[in-house]
């Protein structure tokens, strides 16, 4: 006769339904590219901390590096409808952290539809800083304008 295994795991985490793919492709249809981000055609990637309830619900949020220009915003409120499958965890009130990249890219454009306006991209530079290493004004802005043509 063999015995019945136990869980190995004490705390059982809560996992997205479908897993990491039905995730993205949750965020994919319901994220809305924020039109003052398109018109300074603006792209990156929105970093995320949120909080999980013991029963799976998004109950905080918050960007811990963004991209401005309403992007911020738009991850977070897509963040906010996610909704995990929460296994019981005995009686506890545990609270799951997590951290989530939202990326947002500009639409692929027709070589008709380009037009001759310059674009300038900002590129930031910052160096990161250790605890025991003094900050040093090293950091700044570098900023490339050129003009996009069409062929």
């Amino acid at each position: 006769m063999q015995r019945e295994k136990k869980d190995t795991h004490f705390v059982k985490k809560p996992y997205y339904v479908g897993g990491l793919s039905a995730m993205r492709q949750f965020i994919s249809s319901h994220l809305q590219y924020p039109p003052e981000a398109l018109q300074g055609r603006i792209e990156g990637t929105v970093h995320v901390r949120y909080t999980l309830d013991r029963t799976g619900a998004v109950i905080g949020a918050r960007v811990i590096a963004g991209i401005g220009h309403g992007c911020d915003e738009e991850a977070l409120r897509v963040v906010r409808l996610l909704k995990f499958h929460a296994p019981k965890n005995q009686v506890q009130n545990i609270k799951f952290h997590k951290t989530i990249q939202i990326h947002f890219r500009l639409p692929a454009q027709n070589p008709q539809d380009q037009q001759s306006e310059p674009v300038s991209y900002v590129y930031a530079i910052t160096p990161k800083t250790q605890p025991e290493v003094e900050k040093s004004p090293t950091s700044g802005v570098i900023t490339y304008s050129y003009t996009i043509s069409g062929t």
